[in-house]
């Protein structure tokens, strides 16, 4: 655990969940995080946040992503503020970018015609939804959008839908998918700048960066979202793009839930050029969570 528990007894992970959408709400104002703050219930029961000395401050949160909690807190909220508290705390002056790959035991992500939709249990789906709400931007493939037609919300927990980013360099996504007809969150199709004078499909918004040797520029693409105040950016899939953004050296963190499942075929997860030895790999430090039958690796690439 990050921080530490100065009290007895219980603050729920709903009121924790609660305190961490206030903070990111608020540190959507600042230009930069305050040294410290605090986490707290106004009279009428609205989670807020107050200076660190305010004598009814519930949890005391530190710049550097460290936490005290000043009254009792329940393992489910300690175990929240460790996992979610470094994203609620994004902003211009600390921009993160964090990737989720769901697989089985195999390093499978889906079937070969793409299957994946009970891969993973509801537990690690409700942690897709609160790093949705959490996040600016959420970014996934053209390939996800014709495999899935997912809607990319917030639906199933409360927090604010994040604009939604379509990676469709060839513009081969038709006007049928749900994220271009629901107009439930702005979305966002980025495209080859050669294509991006074509009207976009449905309600989307339809935006240019270069495109060479078969790939986006995805530092241009970052660029951009971070140019219009995305600042937390959430690379949601597929692999494919995952993979990319981590090959760019772009990902701050990398999430891998791996199911109880073995497929024996189908997609992999991560695929990255070919190493010689095993002390080429990528060995971040990282933290495992229990979500269920699902185990989540929360993996740091960089700070």
């Amino acid at each position: 655990m990050n921080g530490s528990i100065c009290a007895q007894s219980t603050l729920t992970g709903e009121a924790v969940w609660a305190l961490l959408l206030a903070l990111r709400q608020a540190r959507r104002q600042w230009e930069a995080i305050p040294e410290r703050l605090g986490l707290a219930f106004d009279p009428h029961g609205q989670a807020v946040v107050l200076s660190a000395a305010d004598p009814v401050t519930r949890i005391e949160v530190r710049a550097n992503g460290s936490w005290i909690a000043k009254v009792p807190i329940s393992p489910a909220g300690a175990e929240l503020l460790d996992l979610y508290l470094p994203i609620a705390l994004t902003c211009r002056t600390r921009p993160l970018i964090v990737a989720h790959l769901g697989q089985s035991l195999d390093g499978r992500i889906a079937t070969r015609e793409g299957a994946s939709r009970t891969l993973n249990g509801l537990e690690n789906l409700i942690h897709l939804h609160r790093l949705r709400a959490l996040c600016d931007a959420i970014i996934v493939g053209a390939s996800t959008v014709e495999c899935d037609n997912p809607q990319l919300t917030t639906r199933r927990i409360s927090g604010t839908n994040p604009v939604r980013v379509i990676l469709d360099p060839r513009r081969r996504l038709i006007a049928d998918y749900q994220v271009f007809q629901d107009q439930a969150a702005l979305t966002w199709l980025i495209c080859a700048e050669q294509k991006a004078a074509q009207r976009g499909p449905g309600h989307s918004r339809v935006i240019g960066v270069p495109y060479y040797n078969q790939r986006l520029d995805l530092p241009a693409v970052v660029q951009r979202l971070r140019d219009d105040g995305l600042f937390g950016i959430f690379v949601e899939g597929g692999g494919l793009t995952v993979s990319a953004f981590l090959e760019a050296g772009l990902l701050n963190r990398l999430q891998i839930a791996i199911a109880p499942l073995i497929i024996g075929s189908g997609r992999m997860g991560i695929a990255l050029p070919a190493i010689q030895d095993l002390s080429q790999g990528l060995r971040p430090r990282c933290r495992r969570y229990d979500m269920g039958e699902d185990v989540l690796f929360d993996c740091w690439l960089q700070d």
